[in-house]
């Protein structure tokens, strides 16, 4: 069996209180089929200690492969996220926020689909888990509302659009033109990756939110920002 990379982006901005907690997470997790991890921080000029921790991680877990980089100013998580890309060397990637919200544990989920089944795309979704919790009723029906669009507008079958947990084969995403600077990545990839022709697969997920107060950093106007996004990308090439 060809031996196989799954390249983890992670957008982290202020993130000093868990970043160290999930980097433990990613590297205590056993890939499948023998793949190995590449670990990708990218902060988005944090202005807290998230840059120390990282440095001390890595330090401390030579063994691991963590590349390290700062943007030299704040532009925003989907920023973030084309700067991974651009280090990505692994034949997959996937997206993990700095947070402790999803659960590196269900990576092999993903790359089930990626690897035994050749799926292109592979989306976590936290509904499709009825024990899971969420934090804010206003994140919660505006995700199904972002979905129900997603859904009429580029006929996708998907419960989950705005879910962090995106799985992809490498080739194929990095040949997307992604324009995204913040949260509109998750629209923008979905409305690409649809107008390509390709029915996103959709896993089952864990999820633990967090609140405002813990740092969550989305707001409803975001929401706003992802149905443009989408109405958008489906009437322009």
């Amino acid at each position: 069996m060809p031996h196989y990379t799954l390249s983890i982006i992670i957008p982290a901005y202020n993130e000093d209180k868990t970043i160290r907690q999930i980097l433990d997470k990613i590297c205590q997790v056993k890939l499948m089929d023998g793949v190995k991890k590449e670990l990708i921080v990218v902060d988005d000029y944090s202005t807290d200690s998230t840059k120390a921790t990282v440095d001390s991680f890595i330090y401390e877990h030579t063994s691991e492969n963590i590349l390290y980089k700062k943007h030299t100013k704040n532009r925003g998580k989907g920023a973030a996220i084309r700067t991974g890309l651009s280090f990505a060397t692994g034949d997959y990637i996937i997206i993990q926020d700095a947070d402790l919200e999803y659960d590196p544990a269900d990576y092999n989920i993903l790359l089930k689909e990626l690897i035994h089944n050749q799926a292109k795309v592979v989306y976590g979704s936290r509904f499709l888990i009825k024990e899971n919790k969420h934090s804010y009723k206003r994140f919660y029906y505006g995700g199904l509302l972002v979905s129900a669009i997603t859904n009429i507008l580029y006929a996708q079958n998907l419960t989950d659009e705005p879910t962090c947990y995106k799985a992809f084969e490498a080739t194929f995403l990095k040949a997307i033109p992604l324009k995204c600077t913040r949260f509109e990545f998750c629209p923008e990839v979905t409305a690409k990756t649809a107008k390509k022709g390709i029915k996103i697969k959709e896993v089952p997920i864990h999820y633990y939110p967090r609140s405002i107060d813990d740092g969550k950093k989305i707001r409803w106007t975001d929401g706003l920002e992802a149905i443009w996004t989408l109405i958008k990308y489906r009437f322009i090439n």
